[in-house]
C-alpha cells in the first residue's frame, strides 16, 4: 500500500474500503498533501476489482474543517500561476471522487466546513450524525466556494447552494437532510451501524450495474426528456441487458437465490 501520511485505509473482507482522513489535530483540514493523497486513493480504489464500496470517513471530533489555513496563507503569497495550478489539483481531486466508478459514501460526524462540504457533495451519498453541522464558510474569509460550487449545486440545487454560499451560515443535520446535502441521519453512537446498513444495500446490487448508473447519471440533468436523452437511455439499457451480470441477476431472481456478487454475510 502507498505510504500515505494523512489517510488510513481499512479494507474489509466484504468489499467495503473505509478511507479515513487522519489529521484530527487540525480537524482534518486539507492541504496539498491530503488533496494529493485523496486523489491517489480514489484512483487506486476505483480501479480495484476487490473494492465494491468506498466510505470516506474522518478521525476525531469533526469531519473536515475545510482548507488548512497555513495552506491558504501559502497560496495567498504564491504567484497567479501557482494558485491556478493549486486550485486545479483541488478540482481534480473532487472530480476524481465524483467520477469514481464505485459507490461512495461520506460518513459525517461533527462539523463539515467549506471544502469539507465539497467532499460530502462529491460523494454519491452521505450519512451524518444528528450532531453534525455544515457551513459553506468561504465568504467569511473574503473568498468564495468556487471549486466546490458545481458539486454543491449538484447536491442541493442552485437556490440552496447560493444561500449557503452567500450567508456562510451554519446549518444543523436536520436542515442538511431536508435539502439533500445528506441522505440519512443517525444518533452519534449509531453512525457506524447506519453506514454499515447503507453499505449492505450497496453490496446487494450488481457492481457493473452501479458503474453504469454512475456513468449514465453523470450525463443526465433536470430538464426536457428530449430525443437525445431517450436514445441515450434506450441504448444504455439495451447494451447492459445483454451483459453477463444482467443474465446472472435475472437467473438469480427467477431461481430465488442470491446473485454471485453477493458475498456471504
Amino acid at each position: 500500500m502507498p505510504a500515505w501520511t494523512t489517510l488510513d485505509l481499512d479494507r474489509r473482507p466484504n468489499g467495503v474500503a473505509v478511507l479515513t482522513m487522519n489529521r484530527p489535530a487540525v480537524f482534518n483540514a486539507f492541504d496539498e498533501t491530503l488533496i494529493a493523497e485523496l486523489d491517489a486513493a480514489f484512483e487506486q480504489l476505483g480501479g480495484d476489482a476487490a473494492v465494491r464500496v468506498i466510505v470516506l470517513a474522518a478521525a476525531g471530533k469533526h469531519f473536515s474543517a475545510g482548507a488548512d489555513l497555513q495552506w491558504m496563507q501559502r497560496a495567498a503569497a504564491a504567484s497567479q500561476d501557482d494558485n491556478v495550478a493549486d486550485a486545479r489539483r483541488f478540482a481534480a481531486m473532487l472530480a476524481r471522487i465524483a467520477a469514481c466508478p464505485k459507490p461512495t459514501l461520506a460518513r459525517v460526524q461533527g462539523a463539515a466546513l467549506g471544502g469539507g462540504v465539497g467532499l460530502v457533495c462529491a460523494c454519491d451519498m452521505a450519512v451524518a450524525s444528528e450532531a453534525a453541522s455544515f457551513s459553506v464558510s468561504e465568504a467569511r474569509m473574503g473568498i468564495l466556494p468556487a471549486v466546490i460550487g458545481p458539486h454543491l449545486v449538484n447536491a442541493v440545487g442552485l437556490r440552496e447552494a447560493r444561500r449557503l454560499a452567500l450567508t456562510a451560515s451554519r446549518i444543523g443535520a436536520g436542515e442538511a437532510l431536508r435539502m439533500g446535502l445528506v441522505q440519512q441521519l443517525a444518533p452519534p453512537d449509531g453512525l457506524d451501524a447506519a453506514v454499515d446498513a447503507v453499505a449492505a444495500d450497496l453490496l446487494a446490487c450488481g457492481p457493473a450495474a452501479q458503474a453504469e448508473i454512475k456513468q449514465l447519471y453523470a450525463r443526465l440533468a433536470p430538464g426536457p426528456v428530449n430525443h437525445e436523452v431517450r436514445e441515450l437511455t434506450a441504448q444504455t439499457i439495451a447494451r447492459v441487458r445483454a451483459t453477463p451480470e444482467a443474465r446472472e441477476g435475472f437467473a438469480a431472481f427467477l431461481g430465488k437465490r442470491k446473485p454471485h456478487w453477493t458475498l456471504p454475510e
